[in-house]
């Protein structure tokens, strides 16, 4: 049975020097393991869950189901969906974990999962949730529609291609800040792309309606169909149209396509110790997860340069590469790009889930900030969107891990050579980034500007990048 757990690259010299240092750890925190949940302070919960879950994720990744089984038990006595920042987290970390195990029977990972099928009203209801509860889809519109305006400036032909067409609102912006143009409003085009007919439905009606209303000459264009299957024909482009182009948190899924042809796995803990960094820095008390993991310093391109040498890297940086190129030959006027600026792409499991646990838990800290333990608007997104992507990055392999984010410079290096130049944000653009931020009501939003390319930061940590591009000649 442990050979269909092990990573394939994994060591037993290594697997064996990082159960000894989980068992080290073990002997100073078992006071704490053994205390009730509801006699433990908060801080002392959050150290023990994360010993917990790097523990239990070697178990998991060595195949040792019975040590697995136990800590993922201890984990449940810890964890709660309504309660602080860590036992949420934790509840999603140790289910991933559990769903990575079932995956070794396909049998019974269908059974349990055949009824859950993605209705297209939860699909909705997500993408409302994070637009509500959170300021990061806000924060990207603004930035977004700012460059389009200003490199559409003159244009009477304007067409926009939305690579996820999820809702109108950034559209339906953009359509009062064109309808009051000093020249007069163009005629624009709206191309959007989505794997779900309703939601393009949704979209076309409430465009034409709110186009109608400002008397603007306008057209929706849906084209169905998923990123990867995208017929570069049906966006409809045509000679003499000024041509943008947004994509908002979707190029990463892009990394994933040929991951399955080829692949190599590192050993489980990676040269820079990234377990050991991450337990020195749960040595202090603080009162929030994302203080908890401040000593956790994920080398930023340890993952992603290993991968870059590596065929699997090559096969999907290829797969990106001819998306990319095939947008530079739209010869859009501007395209923006917004990404998360995460490290998620990493070779083993346990990379992953460290730099995952470091990264969602900004998120969870964002939420905490600002919403009540007890809404259950707020329970809806942990569940059906954080966790999930946090499933998808721990449990799955191959072409079906699409939650592949990468960080800024990553991406830079991709578009770069894919013959874009990059536009720097205008500081209007900017500015009206900021003054968002300022009116939103919470202080730990922070944004910061990098060569013309803006992060949304939570605290100091970055979470998103914002950047256009130009084709070069």
């Amino acid at each position: 049975m442990e050979s269909m757990f092990q990573e394939e690259g994994s060591s037993s010299v290594t697997s064996s020097s990082s159960l000894q240092f989980f068992s080290m750890m073990s002997l100073s925190l078992s006071p704490s393991l053994g205390s009730s949940p509801y006699q433990m302070k908060c801080e002392e919960r959050g150290l023990v869950l994360i010993h917990l879950l790097l523990a239990g994720a070697n178990f998991v990744a060595t195949g040792d189901l019975q040590n697995a089984n136990l800590t993922l038990e201890q984990i449940s006595q810890h964890a709660s969906l309504d309660g602080d920042t860590m036992q949420r987290i934790a509840s999603y970390f140790s289910e991933a974990l559990a769903d990575r195990i079932l995956r070794t029977w396909p049998g019974i990972h269908r059974a349990l999962n055949s009824n859950r099928i993605p209705m297209v009203s939860d699909e909705i209801l997500v993408q409302k949730l994070f637009f509500e509860l959170l300021p990061f889809l806000k924060f990207s519109y603004i930035l977004t529609n700012q460059a389009i305006v200003e490199a559409m400036e003159g244009e009477k032909m304007v067409h926009v291609i939305d690579l996820n067409a999820a809702g109108p609102a950034q559209w339906i912006a953009l359509l009062q800040v064109l309808s009051a143009r000093s020249e007069g409003p163009p005629h624009l085009k709206i191309t959007g792309v989505h794997h779900q007919k309703e939601v393009l439905d949704q979209m076309a009606h409430k465009l034409t309606e709110e186009a109608e209303k400002l008397d603007i000459p306008f057209q929706f264009n849906p084209v169905l169909s998923k990123l990867e299957n995208l017929d570069f024909e049906k966006l409809g482009v045509k000679t003499g149209e000024a041509l943008a182009i947004s994509s908002i948190m979707q190029l990463h899924s892009l990394l994933a396509l040929d991951d399955d042809a080829s692949r190599r796995k590192l050993p489980l803990l990676s040269k820079n110790s990234n377990a050991i960094h991450l337990q020195k820095g749960l040595l202090t008390n603080q009162n929030t997860l994302g203080d908890l993991l401040d000593g956790y310093s994920p080398s930023p391109d340890s993952a992603s340069a290993s991968a870059s040498s590596s065929p699997a890297s090559s096969s999907a940086s290829m797969n990106s590469e001819s998306f990319l190129n095939a947008l530079w030959g739209l010869s859009p006027k501007v395209m923006v790009v917004t990404e998360q600026d995460f490290n998620h792409n990493c070779l083993t499991m346990m990379e992953r889930l460290a730099e995952a646990l470091f990264s969602y838990a900004a998120y969870f800290d964002c939420l905490e900030s600002t919403v009540s333990r007890a809404s259950l608007d707020r329970i809806k997104l942990e569940k059906m969107l954080f966790g999930e992507e946090i499933k998808n990055i721990i449990a799955c392999e191959g072409c079906e891990r699409k939650k592949r984010h990468e960080r800024m410079d990553r991406w830079i290096q991709r578009l770069d050579f894919s013959g874009f130049a990059n536009v720097p944000i205008s500081y209007y653009g900017m500015l009206q980034g900021r003054r968002f931020l300022q009116t939103y009501g919470c202080e730990g939003y922070k944004m910061k500007e990098e060569c013309g390319r803006v992060m949304m930061c939570w605290q100091e940590r970055p979470l998103f990048f914002i950047t256009a591009w130009t084709p070069r000649k």
